[in-house]
């Protein structure tokens, strides 16, 4: 594929990725999403295109409101950017099929892309308010659903009937969460977890599924210890940790990857 159309599909992402930013900011607040002008959070003022072009106007005003002159959030530049390289990510995972079915490849890709970025909303939203919206969550679990009867993972028919287990992994993953969350009565982990994780089921199946989460466990205790060891924050039980964000980077990891965590692990028994 010619470099130039990667930097389309890089591009496309980011401005995808500014309307990601939108709904972020703007959802369970009464505002419209969809319609409504671009405005600075701090003054009130309208932005003007210039100032709404992906990662370039953010970097032009050096991360400040050209009015205000208020420090612009980290995230809009963070999440456009991220948007992008998924989109890239996304389309170089699918590529070989491009060459098997043109119609296959951009139905992959679509799909994909868009379960993707539900996730880097959901993802986001709970890291900023430790919780997972149910609409967001239903949304992403009735296309995750969906895409159980796509053919993702070979080539073929692009609509397939799925196996019994590739059905079954999203309860039985979500399961663990739910017990969890049942016996802490909430303490230990919220519900929404075991709600994404019926939908992040459905995207892997259940082997890659479980890779997912125990990589997810991993990189979160990794992160949680470095926050203690350089940034010198105490983590304790009553401490809120978004487990989402972990439980989305592991299935991102996992989906392009197919990683194998059991036989990784066993470069750690002696």
């Amino acid at each position: 594929m010619d470099i130039l159309i990667f930097v389309f599909i890089f591009l496309l992402g980011t401005i995808i990725g500014s309307f990601l930013n939108v709904v972020i900011y703007r959802f369970n607040t009464g505002k419209p999403i969809v319609n409504g002008r671009s405005i600075c959070m701090t003054c009130n003022r309208t932005l003007r295109w210039y100032e709404l072009i992906p990662i370039l106007s953010y970097v032009m005003q050096s991360g400040k409101c050209r009015r205000c002159k208020e420090i612009i959030s980290y995230q809009y530049p963070i999440v456009e950017f991220a948007t992008g390289l998924m989109f890239v990510l996304i389309a170089t995972h699918f590529l070989p099929i491009l060459f098997f079915s043109s119609t296959s490849y951009v139905a992959l890709v679509v799909l994909f892309s868009f379960i993707f970025s539900l996730l880097i909303v959901i993802s986001v939203y709970d890291f900023r308010h430790k919780i997972i919206p149910d609409k967001l969550v239903f949304i992403f679990s009735f296309v995750s659903f969906v895409s159980v009867f796509v053919n993702h993972t070979s080539f073929g028919p692009l609509l397939i009937w799925p196996s019994v287990s590739y059905i079954l992994a999203g309860p039985l993953l979500a399961l663990p969460f739910a017990l969890i969350w049942l016996i802490s009565r909430g303490k230990w982990m919220g519900l929404g977890d075991a709600k994404l994780m019926l939908g992040l089921g459905w995207v892997l199946g259940l082997y890659l599924g479980l890779s997912a989460m125990i990589l997810a466990f991993w990189i979160g205790t990794i992160i949680s210890l470095a926050v203690m060891l350089f940034i010198h924050k105490k983590i304790d039980m009553k401490t809120e940790i978004p487990f989402a964000p972990f439980l989305i980077l592991g299935t991102f990891i996992v989906f392009l990857t197919s990683i194998d965590i059991f036989s990784l692990s066993s470069f750690f028994h002696f």
